[in-house]
């Protein structure tokens, strides 16, 4: 298993097949992370990744490790002391947004024992699906959690999600039931977590996060405009929601 932390360099794309087609491109970057061992950063460089268990899952845990463990016990799933690799944006000067933050757990004996998918809209809202991925690493869940105001809570994703390696390939789509409607994809390429690929990475991608919460609101109002009919938003909170 190669070393963490790591750093990718991303480029992301969705693109939305119905109702209306529309695609949105954006590069950022992503940290791979041991979340018992997130990385010790100069002092200088602090401000520009920390890692706060208050941005994940009920953020009322001491440590995001004892978090997900917390999320995993209540699934009926032990760990027993194993490995995790988790998939994230860190808060940039004091700003976090992640769509998508995943986590890959492994038992004791280093066997891949499930993936966390943990989701967070632009309401506030956050939602954690436990996957069990295949030996391709695809996996299955039906929606449950309100992310885009132009989708109902319905149909199902299919994910592939295999662990992180020198490359970074993952893929979302939503099925619903007159077809595909939207997909996702992350590509990305590994480096080394150094302060100099990380200072590089920041000022080629100042307040990444700010940047991808603006894009998602901006071409959401696009979308309004061109006449796309916009989703209530169900009146309901998870028990992940952010407090």
């Amino acid at each position: 298993m190669n070393a963490v932390p790591a750093l990718y360099s991303c480029r992301i794309a969705h693109v939305r097949t119905g109702p209306r087609r529309y695609a949105l491109r954006h590069r950022t970057y992503l940290w791979l992370v041991d979340p018992d061992h997130p990385p010790r950063l100069p002092f200088p460089l602090r401000p520009l990744a920390r890692f706060d268990p208050r941005d994940h899952f009920a953020g009322d845990r001491p440590s995001i490790r004892t978090g997900l463990d917390a999320y995993l016990a209540a699934q009926g799933v032990r760990l027993d002391g194993g490995r995790v690799l988790m998939l994230t944006h860190a808060r940039v000067l004091g700003h976090v947004f992640n769509p998508l933050t995943l986590y890959w757990c492994h038992g004791p004996d280093g066997d891949l024992r499930c993936v966390v998918a943990e989701v967070h809209n632009t309401y506030g809202g956050r939602h954690s699906y436990l996957l069990r991925p295949d030996a391709t690493g695809s996996a299955g869940a039906d929606k449950d959690f309100y992310v885009s105001p132009f989708f109902p809570v319905d149909g199902r994703y299919r994910m592939r999600l295999p662990p992180p390696g020198e490359r970074l390939d993952l893929t979302v789509h939503l099925d619903r039931e007159d077809g595909r409607a939207f997909t996702a994809t992350v590509r990305g390429d590994r480096r080394a977590a150094t302060a100099a690929a990380l200072l590089r990475l920041a000022l080629r991608h100042p307040w990444s996060t700010l940047a991808v919460s603006a894009a998602i609101r901006v071409h959401g109002a696009r979308l309004y405009l061109r006449g796309l009919p916009v989703q209530p938003r169900p009146d309901h909170r998870t028990t992940e929601k952010a407090t």
